[in-house]
């Protein structure tokens, strides 16, 4: 499962990333690949996100904490982060398991 977080930070050094404000930006235009939303994220965030995922035919995944993903990418309390490359998003979902 930690490997997933190696991955999280190579996406975001390579810009694969979409977080905050832009993440439902980008699902809405069909670029995310998959989006990952922390366990600890509130049930209002979580049904927004998983809301337009499904309704945009996005694959999402839950991760352990908000912590691990913010430290993953080097930012402060993210709660939900969007994956905007192929490649990088089967690799996360392969690690998943």
């Amino acid at each position: 499962m930690s490997n997933i977080y190696g991955t999280l930070g190579i996406a975001n050094a390579a810009r694969k990333l979409a977080y905050g404000e832009t993440l439902i930006e980008k699902i809405r235009a069909k670029k995310c690949y998959l989006v990952l939303i922390a366990e600890d994220a509130s049930d209002n965030t979580k049904k927004k996100i998983m809301d337009k995922c499904s309704f945009y035919n996005v694959k999402y995944d839950f991760v352990d904490s908000s912590a691990l993903l913010s430290n993953a990418i080097g930012r402060a309390n993210v709660k939900a982060v969007g994956v905007l490359d192929r490649g990088f998003a089967n690799s996360m979902m392969k690690k998943k398991g």
